[in-house]
């Protein structure tokens, strides 16, 4: 069965409400039968497991769905067994991957995101649908069991990418960082997915939604910026 991913890069535009942008995209992704959501919160590290996903549970409520988060008294497996899409949310993707690889649920998502369920992640969400963490921007603030991820796709993600550099700093800028990532690991594409963008995958079709480009960086190939219009399947094989 095809898999079903909508990462995207960041869960709020300035000046707008908590995953406003998102909404029409997410419920054009998932389609009228999806009507249980696993949530996973352990990217939170600022506010507790339960009140990030109070936040995230007010947003989809409103949207129809109803949420129920791994950390639930049924427990993890529980949930997502019975779930008909995973949601992972952004925040600290070193904490994040701590607990999923902790609590035993990265076999549990793999197999059903790759039997058809659709899988929604957002910054650090779609950080560890990677084959690694290693593209994160996110400071380690905890010691990961594994820096291995998902595998749900065959690329890196870079949540919040930008070209941008800060006048008179002299730190690496991202493109600098990701090709020192792809320096040590030549056969991974690393995607710069800028703010208020996503990635909607379907089987081997792969789309970018937004007002925005982004980048696809190869070991040893022009970097190149592709648009809504672009055909990036190649990313894919």
């Amino acid at each position: 069965m095809n898999k079903k991913l909508l990462l995207i890069s960041n869960s709020t535009n300035h000046g707008e409400e908590y995953l406003a942008y998102t909404k029409k995209h997410i419920s054009d992704f998932l389609g009228n039968e999806v009507k249980n959501l696993a949530f996973i919160p352990y990217a939170a590290v600022s506010m507790s497991f339960v009140e990030y996903f109070n936040k995230v549970n007010e947003v989809f409520t409103k949207m129809g769905y109803e949420v129920k988060s791994t950390e639930d008294i049924q427990g993890a497996a529980k949930v997502l067994e019975e779930a008909d899409a995973i949601v992972v949310g952004g925040g600290n993707t070193f904490h994040l991957i701590h607990f999923m690889h902790e609590k035993g649920i990265m076999d549990i998502i793999k197999k059903k995101v790759e039997n058809g369920t659709p899988y929604i992640g957002w910054s650090a969400g779609s950080n560890v649908a990677c084959p690694s963490i290693k593209t994160t921007n996110d400071m380690p603030v905890i010691q990961p069991v594994s820096f291995e991820g998902l595998s749900l796709v065959h690329f890196q993600v870079n949540p919040h990418y930008t070209d941008g550099r800060i006048p008179n700093h002299n730190g690496e800028s991202r493109e600098d960082r990701i090709k020192e990532f792809m320096e040590l690991n030549p056969e991974y594409p690393v995607v710069g997915l800028k703010e208020g963008t996503m990635l909607r995958i379907e089987g081997e079709s792969i789309k970018l939604i937004g007002n925005k480009t982004l980048k696809i960086f190869r070991k040893d190939m022009p970097t190149l910026e592709y648009d809504t219009n672009s055909s990036i399947d190649f990313i894919m094989k």
